[in-house]
């Protein structure tokens, strides 16, 4: 069990697929084979990848050679923009709890420690880009399958 939403997880491992099957490449990933590479529903992932295209985080093209791709911009961005865009900000700034009333003034009993994490969960994933995870994929050390 991750941290984020299952939305948020396809939306990472999507865009990494994507990257992977691109690097260094001018053609395109359609919706079938990334459902079929990282174990999503076809559907449901392409409901996500069109939001993320309209965001700017992948890039897409319609027609018989079109599918997704991801530019040299999109690989640097920071993986906190896909959690951002898909699960919003709460997991930056919300409370532990998920108490509306928590803050600074009024901190509920787990604010300060949950702070800290929330606070190098947030350094972490700004400071990891997409495009880092290349490596990794193309040794065989990550999979993208669940």
């Amino acid at each position: 069990m991750g941290i984020f939403s299952k939305t948020c997880e396809y939306a990472i491992r999507s865009v990494f697929f994507i990257a992977h099957r691109t690097a260094g490449q001018t053609g395109r990933v359609g919706i079938k084979e990334i459902a079929v590479g990282i174990d999503s529903p076809e559907p449901f992932l392409a409901k996500i990848l069109q939001d993320l295209s309209r965001r700017g985080i992948v890039q897409s093209t319609k027609g018989p050679n079109g599918g997704f791709y991801l530019d040299s911009a999109s690989l640097e961005r920071p993986l906190s923009d896909i959690v951002a865009a898909v699960d919003g900000n709460d997991i930056f700034y919300g409370c532990g709890l998920g108490l509306k009333q928590c803050s600074e003034v009024n901190p509920c009993p787990l604010h300060n420690e949950f702070k800290d994490i929330r606070n190098k969960i947030h350094i972490m994933l700004h400071e990891t880009k997409i495009g880092e995870f290349n490596d990794e994929l193309m040794n065989g050390m990550l999979s993208l399958k669940k």
